[in-house]
């Protein structure tokens, strides 16, 4: 298959995806035979060696692919910071770049969808300058002289978003019965629907023009603005709108406390978008954003922003105001008022939530300011608890709102990382859980 190509038949679809299935599948087991015969030090070095061969498989099957398919595996992606750094360098090629489609071809998307095309643009390079998993953003110029990005579906995306969801929630409902004891339905449900969403650029604009509402007091965050009359279901036309990229922002090309000031923006517009807006920009793919010289942050794609309940966010303002006073005693019960427990309602045992608590206290600790990124192997630590504490977790339940929240700050967990930012991260919290549990003024 060319670069150019889309796979848009749902059986050939299914094929991809349970050929890969099946590949790491018996990759992963063979590899666990080999283990018992193994040393320690060669059976972490085949370990790692395999991971990395699967997660190459990975990338090259669903980046290949787009759809919905390309976008769980990008949403897998940002979990790097609990992924070995091996596997997290490959599957970041997820996160940078899809296969872009000819321009002859998206010039043809584009002209269909806005019949007044040559009325609105001056020019639009049809050579793609991004690619993503459903859509290129295209560079142009309106007649009104306005710089402009526009971004532009694939050709018969609807199909093929549709072929992915019915076959990802085959693979996915199964592996998911070998681990959980719960009803999968739920969280597939959540899934789907804010997949769905990000089809529609229409739903996408409004999301930008309330997210834009909601800051219009807050300098440091910067949105591109709509340009509605260029705007369809499956064409977005924003203000083009640049800053220093991602990857010299992250760099020593950037002062520290330039760094430490982005770093800040950003925790601050995740913690406003849980717990006071409760409309939280839930793709947080450091792509997304781009970074100014006096200290601002752009923040590009809002097609998937989470509402989140009202009981839900004073549930984790909870259990973040419990975890910059260490209150290691009263976790359980906060995480079972929000839904989060074992089997038929019993609270987590404290052998499963004291640990996590003990190494996550210090960034919200303040004294001294934690710097992200400064313990490297704290997202290993992590993993290894994960890994040790998963025959506990196998009748959790949780409340499928949880998805996109933990994706959000997992997320700029890992950008906060590349960041190496040290900031008031206990000030903000106590600010913005005060705020929704009542405890000051807004």
């Amino acid at each position: 298959m060319g670069d150019h190509d889309l796979i848009t038949s749902s059986t050939r679809r299914f094929l991809k995806l349970g050929g890969l299935a099946g590949r790491v599948g018996a990759s992963v087991a063979g590899d666990q035979v080999l283990n018992l015969v193994r040393s320690a030090p060669a059976k972490h070095i085949r370990q790692t060696e395999n991971l990395v061969r699967n997660a190459t498989r990975i990338v090259e099957t669903l980046g290949e692919m787009k759809g919905a398919a390309m976008k769980v595996g990008q949403m897998l992606s940002l979990h790097e910071g609990l992924l070995p750094p091996e596997v997290a360098a490959v599957l970041t090629a997820l996160q940078k770049e899809a296969p872009r489609v000819p321009p002859e071809v998206m010039e043809f998307e584009i002209r269909g969808a806005l019949p007044n095309f040559d009325d609105l643009f001056n020019s639009l390079d049809f050579e793609a300058f991004a690619a993503a998993s459903i859509g290129q953003v295209h560079r142009g110029t309106l007649r009104d002289g306005r710089d402009v990005a526009v971004k532009i579906q694939y050709p018969l995306i609807d199909e093929i978003v549709k072929a992915d969801l019915k076959n990802l929630k085959r693979l996915f409902q199964s592996l998911f019965a070998l681990v959980f004891e719960i009803d999968f339905e739920p969280f597939w449900h959540e899934l789907r629907d804010r997949l769905l969403e990000e089809l529609d650029y229409t739903h996408e604009a409004a999301n930008i023009e309330r997210m834009t509402e909601l800051h219009s007091e807050v300098p440091d965050i910067v949105i591109p603005g709509v340009v509605d009359e260029a705007t369809t279901h499956n064409v977005l036309t924003m203000e083009f709108l640049e800053g220093i990229p991602p990857a010299d922002a992250c760099s020593d090309r950037s002062a520290t406390d330039l760094r430490d000031r982005w770093g800040t923006v950003m925790y601050e517009f995740l913690i406003r978008g849980l717990l006071y807006h409760r409309f939280l920009h839930a793709d947080p793919n450091l792509a997304n954003f781009s970074f100014l010289e006096d200290g601002r942050v752009i923040v590009y794609d809002f097609g998937c922003v989470k509402r989140v309940p009202l009981d839900l966010a004073r549930g984790v303002a909870r259990v973040m105001v419990a975890a910059t006073e260490s209150d290691t005693e009263g976790i359980p019960d906060i995480l079972r008022g929000m839904g989060i427990f074992k089997g038929e309602g019993t609270p987590l045992p404290r052998e499963l939530t004291d640990p996590y608590l003990e190494m996550l206290t210090p960034i919200v600790r303040g004294d001294p300011p934690y710097t992200f990124g400064e313990d490297p192997e704290l997202y290993h630590r992590i993993f290894e608890l994960g890994l040790t504490n998963w025959s506990h977790s196998t009748d959790l339940s949780f409340p499928e709102d949880m998805i996109f929240i933990d994706r959000a700050y997992a997320g700029h967990f890992g950008n906060l990382c590349k960041l190496g930012a040290t900031g008031p991260w206990r000030d903000i919290v106590l600010r913005y859980a005060g705020e929704i549990l009542g405890e000051t003024e807004p």
